[in-house]
C-alpha cells in the first residue's frame, strides 16, 4: 500500500505563486489584437477582440507558449504554418506570434516587476519547514527569469519548465510529464506527491501524472471548472491550505461501498466534489446515461490471496458474474501476472487482458506490448537467475517468473528469514539502475523502472478503445499497492474501490472486503442495468 505521508509538493508558477495571470493576458491580447487587425485590413476578416473569458481562459492558460497561440487560432478557425521557434517575432507563423507575445511579456516584467502572492509563499515555507520537498513545474520558458526577477528561486529544490521540456521532449500540460518529473528530481513518485494548479490543463496534468492530491486554486471563481478536470480539493487561496490539511489527505481511508448503496450521498463539503455515490432512486444512478468500463484487478479482487500463485484460479460463479457483466459493459482484468497466465486462470473470452502491470495489452481487436520494456528482457532472466541462487537455502520462498518483471513471494517463509529476502532483492535492485523494486503483500515485485504502470495502462486501453472519459464510468476495482496507481488515475474520473478486510490509507473512493463482495457488487450492477 501507499505512503500515507506526504514527501513533495510541485507548485505551477503563474496564477499560484506569482500573479502574472494579468501581464500574461496584456501580453497576449496585445499580440493577438494587432494579428486580428491586420487580417482585417488584409484580408477584409471581421475583427472579434482577444477576451479574458473568451479567449484567454478557454484556450491559452496553462498551455505551453505555441500550443496557445495554435489553439486560439484554431477556434477562430485561422490556419498558418507552425514555423520554428526561431522565427522573427511578429511573423506570420505560430512561433513567430508567440514570440512576438513572449517579447511583450519579458518588457512588462522588466519594467513593472512580478507580483507574489504572500499566501502561497507562506504556505511554501511551512512545507519547507515540515520537511516537505518543494519544486515548481510550469510551461513557460521564462520560468527562471520570473523566479529571479522575484528572489524566489531559492525556494525551489527543482525547475521544470519550458525549456527543460524542450531539452527533456517531455510532453506538455494536460500531460502530467513535467509534475512527474519534478517529483522525480526531488526523488519521489507521484503517490508521495502532490500538485498545486489554478488551470483545468494543469489538474488534468496532475491527474494524468497519478499524484496523490491535486490541490487545485480557484482565483478566477471556477471552481467547478477544476473539480470537473480532475482537482480532488478547490480553494481560492493556498491562505486556506496547511500542513495538517494535506496530512489529513494522505491518512484518509475509504468508506464501505454496500453500507453506501441505495442510500443518498452526503451533502458535499465546501471545496470538496460530491463523492462518487452508488446511490439509487428505482432506475436512476449516478451513471445513468453513462457507458460503464470496468478495470478489475485479479489476486485478491476476482480471487482470494493465496500461498501459491498457481493455486489463485478464479471460482465458477466468479466467472459466471464477469461473463454476465462482459455481455453488459466493457471489461478489462488489469493484472501484475504475466498476460497469457491471467488469461489462462480467468479463462473468460472476449474481454480484455492487461498484464505485467500494463506492460502486455491484448484484447478483442488490438494487442500492445511497450517497446521500452522488451529491451529488459535479459536483465529480467539475469536477476531471475541471481534470486534462484541467492535464495535456494531459504524455505518457503517463491519467484515467481513474468518476462517483464519477477516476484519473490515470502508468505510461507519463517519470519526470521524475511530480512534476508529484502536485503538480498534491496542489494539486486540497487545494482541495476533500471530496475525498481514494489512491496505488495507479502511480495517484493521487481519490475523496469520505467514511466508505466496500471494507470497509464488504464488511459492507453480507453484511448485505444476511443472512449471518452467525460462519457464513460470508469470502475476500478483492486486491492494492492500497483492498483493505487490507477485509483490516483481515475479518481475524479469514475469509482475507484479497494479490496481490503481492514480500513487502510488509499486513494480509492470506497472498500469492498473481500472477493466475495466483489461478487456481490457485480450482481447489484447487473440489477440496475
Amino acid at each position: 500500500m501507499s505512503s500515507s505521508e506526504c514527501k513533495a509538493a510541485i507548485f505551477d508558477l503563474d496564477g499560484v505563486i506569482t500573479n502574472t495571470a494579468t501581464v500574461h493576458f496584456k501580453a497576449w491580447k496585445a499580440v493577438f489584437d494587432e494579428y486580428l487587425g491586420m487580417l482585417e485590413e488584409r484580408d477584409g476578416t471581421p475583427f472579434k477582440e482577444f477576451t479574458y473569458e473568451e479567449g484567454y481562459l478557454p484556450f491559452v492558460d496553462g498551455k505551453p507558449r505555441y500550443e496557445g497561440v495554435k489553439s486560439f487560432l484554431e477556434s477562430r478557425g485561422i490556419e498558418i504554418p507552425y514555423g520554428e521557434p526561431t522565427d522573427e517575432a511578429g511573423q506570420e507563423t505560430v512561433c513567430g506570434i508567440g514570440n512576438r507575445k513572449n517579447e511583450k511579456f519579458l518588457q512588462v516584467i522588466r519594467e513593472d516587476g512580478v507580483e507574489l502572492f504572500e499566501s502561497s509563499l507562506v504556505f511554501i515555507r511551512e512545507l519547507k519547514d515540515a520537511g516537505i520537498r518543494i519544486g515548481v513545474a510550469s510551461s513557460s520558458k521564462n520560468c527562471k527569469f520570473i523566479l529571479e526577477a522575484a528572489g524566489i528561486e531559492e525556494l525551489f529544490e527543482t525547475r521544470v519548465d519550458g525549456v527543460v521540456s524542450a531539452e527533456l521532449g517531455l510532453q506538455g500540460k494536460p500531460e502530467g510529464d513535467i509534475f512527474v518529473r519534478a517529483a522525480a528530481n526531488l526523488g519521489f513518485l507521484p503517490q508521495d506527491s502532490f500538485v498545486v494548479e489554478d488551470a483545468t490543463s494543469g489538474v488534468r496534468a496532475g491527474r494524468n501524472g497519478g499524484f496523490r492530491l491535486v490541490l487545485g486554486i480557484a482565483r478566477e471563481g471556477n471552481t467547478d471548472d477544476l473539480f470537473a478536470h480532475g482537482a480532488d480539493l478547490v480553494i481560492k487561496d493556498l491562505e486556506e491550505a496547511s500542513k495538517e490539511n494535506i496530512d489529513q489527505w494522505f491518512q484518509r481511508t475509504p468508506p464501505e461501498l454496500l453500507s453506501h448503496w441505495g442510500k443518498n450521498p452526503p451533502a458535499p463539503q465546501v471545496g470538496i466534489p460530491a463523492h462518487p455515490s452508488f446511490c439509487r432512486s428505482g432506475k436512476e444512478t449516478f451513471f445513468s446515461g453513462k457507458e460503464i468500463v470496468f478495470f478489475l484487478d485479479y489476486d485478491g479482487t476476482l480471487t482470494p490471496i493465496v500461498d501459491r500463485p498457481q493455486d489463485a484460479v478464479i471460482s465458477d460463479e466468479m466467472r459466471r458474474e464477469i461473463e454476465k457483466l462482459a455481455k453488459s459493459y466493457t471489461v478489462a482484468i488489469v493484472s501484475g501476472r504475466m498476460r497469457e497466465d491471467v488469461e489462462s486462470l480467468a479463462g473468460i473470452k472476449d474481454i480484455f487482458y492487461a498484464g505485467s502491470h500494463g506492460f502486455d495489452i491484448r484484447g478483442p481487436g488490438f494487442s500492445m506490448v511497450l517497446p521500452e520494456v522488451e529491451a529488459l528482457i535479459p536483465t529480467i532472466d539475469e536477476i531471475i537467475r541471481q534470486l534462484k541462487e541467492r535464495l535456494k537455502g531459504i524455505e518457503g520462498a517463491l519467484i515467481e517468473e513474468k518476462k517483464f518483471s519477477v516476484a519473490v513471494h515470502y508468505r510461507l517463509v519463517a519470519r526470521e528469514e524475511c530480512a534476508a529476502i529484502a536485503q538480498c532483492v534491496e542489494e539486486i535492485v540497487d545494482a541495476h539502475p533500471r530496475l525498481r523494486c514494489m512491496h505488495g503483500k507479502k511480495v517484493f515485485e521487481i519490475l523496469p523502472a520505467l514511466d508505466w504502470n496500471k494507470g497509464k495502462a488504464v488511459r492507453w486501453i480507453m484511448k485505444t478503445l476511443q472512449k471518452n472519459w467525460s462519457d464513460s464510468l470508469i470502475v476500478y476495482i483492486g486491492d494492492d499497492t500497483t492498483d493505487e496507481d490507477a485509483f490516483r488515475v481515475v479518481r475524479t474520473r469514475g469509482a475507484t474501490i479497494l479490496v481490503a478486510a481492514q480500513p487502510k490509507p488509499s486513494s480509492a473512493d470506497f472498500r469492498i472486503s473481500s472477493p466475495d463482495e466483489v461478487k456481490s457488487f457485480f450482481q447489484q450492477m447487473l440489477s440496475v442495468k
